[in-house]
Order: C-alpha cells, then structure tokens, then sequence
C-alpha cells in the first residue's frame, strides 16, 4: 500500500473543549487497540496508508481523523465496527466551533431573516461557489481546510430541508450577484441554486437593486432568528458591535432594520425575474 503524503484529518482548535476531548478519546482508544495487537506504529501506518508522524498525532489527540483513516483503523485492527463507529462523533467535531453554534441554532429556528450585502450567503452557495471564495483569501486557506470549510458551509444547508420546515426570510443585494465567481459556469449554477432555494414554499427570496436608494443595510449584513419558545438572536454587522443579542430592545431595533430592508427590497416574484435576467446575461 503506498503511503499518502497529505495528513490524514484537520487541526483540532484548542480552544473547542468538547472537540479536543473527543478526538483525545478516540485518539486513545486507537493507540490502545493498536498496542493491544502488539502493532508497532511505523507497521500500523504502513497498513492504512499514513505515515507514522501522523499515527502519533492522531493518536494524541493533535488531529481529527478523517472518516477513511477510522474505516481502514477497524479493519486492520479487527475492531468489529467500533472504531469506524466513532466518526458519528467525529464528524461534527470537523467543523469550526462557531459554524457548529450557528448550525444548531439554525436548526431550532422556527423563523430566520438573513440581508446579506456582500455575497451570497452560505446557506444558498453551492460547493463550487462556496469553494472559490475560500480560495480567494489571504492568506490562502491549505487546500485541507477550503475542503473542510465547503464541507462544513454545506452541512449547516441541511436546515433547508428540515421538517418541520423554518420560515426564511433572504435579502440579496445585486452586485454580489453579479459578480463572476468561479467563472462562468459557476456563477451559472449559483444562479441556478437561488431560483431553486427560491422557489421552496417556505422561502421568501428578494433582490436589493443597487439603484436603490441608501437603506438600513449599508452597514453590513443583518441575521435574526427566532426560536418556538418565542425567544430570539439577532446579529448585524453595523450594531451593537456585531455581536450577538437577545435583549428585546436590541432585537426591535434588528427587526426595523430588518423590516425596512425587505420593503425597499423588490418583491419575491420580481427578484426571481430579475435572477433569471441575469442568468439570461451570463
């Protein structure tokens, strides 16, 4: 078997306490196994295809192990499925702390009202859209993490199809629409995606022309979510330091904003018109 060169899984963030005390376990109970079977580390990673910097890191805890690593870990070791078991947990500790926290509140909203004004959110981007945005930053992302961050924007998407289904509320402005993304044929099929998400009957999807006259929004972007138990969390860019809020007063200044926004926006039927304009442009 030839031994890969890439790293087998992603940095753990020391600072996520409950994603460092999951790999540390399954760290621990891969170097058990393995020392059980008398396997030498070096013989081990020669047997799934890793070299042995990288058993010891997984081992210890330094990296999360991708879903391959565990599948190949169970059959050398004859673990019977409870190793490769193990990437149920896994695989929520690969995402970022914070897209964990924002995909789980995403997942108890009962209402989620979202303006974006500098690109497509993440919940309507397709991989390829999502993918070319983090290869544009700087400083450059390692390819491991552009693919661990699509993966991660992918699965908060997954709110989308939820049942019972959310209420979601999207205002776009125009210009991020406009911009060619990935090329042609990606900027194509993200506009593709918008009519698609669009035309689900518990979205709402409007368009902000940029002739339009200054609104509330020009600070940044806008999130409000509301919850079943009539509880909120709102965020905007231009308030309250961008930080989270709950209070009520904070809140009713986000939903005028908010408010405002969505009427100066053009209507849902209208903003569909003018997406498929543009996909007729491109």
């Amino acid at each position: 078997m030839t031994v890969e060169t890439n790293e087998p899984g992603w940095e753990v963030d020391p600072d996520d306490e409950w994603g460092v005390a999951v790999i540390t376990t399954v760290g621990r109970q891969l170097r058990l196994r393995r020392e059980a079977v008398g396997m030498r580390a070096a013989d081990f990673g020669e047997a799934v295809g890793y070299g042995e910097d990288l058993v010891y890191k997984v081992e210890g805890g330094k990296r999360i192990p991708r879903q391959e690593y565990l599948d190949r870990a169970d059959a050398v070791l004859d673990a019977g499925g409870l190793i490769a078991a193990a990437w149920e947990d896994v695989k929520r500790v690969r995402y970022p702390k914070r897209v964990r926290e924002l995909g789980k509140l995403e997942g108890k909203a009962v209402e989620i009202g979202i303006y974006e004004c500098n690109s497509v959110h993440g919940l309507l981007q397709t991989p390829e859209h999502a993918r070319a945005l983090m290869e544009a930053a700087q400083p450059p992302y390692s390819v491991d993490d552009v693919e661990r961050m699509v993966a991660a924007r992918l699965a908060r998407q997954t709110v989308l199809g939820r049942d019972p289904a959310p209420s979601i509320h999207f205002v776009l402005e125009e210009a991020p629409l406009r911009r060619p993304v990935g090329g042609t044929m990606v900027r194509q099929r993200q506009l593709e995606r918008l009519l698609e998400v669009g035309r689900l009957n518990h979205v709402t999807l409007q368009v902000m022309p940029t002739s339009t006259d200054a609104h509330p929004g020009v600070d940044g972007k806008i999130e409000l979510l509301k919850f079943p138990d009539g509880t909120a969390v709102g965020r905007s860019d231009g308030a309250f330091n961008g930080r989270p809020v709950t209070d009520p007063k904070d809140l009713r200044i986000l939903e005028l904003r908010y408010g405002t926004i969505r009427a100066q926006a053009l209507p849902s039927r209208e903003s569909h018109a003018f997406i498929e304009q543009l996909l007729g442009e491109t």
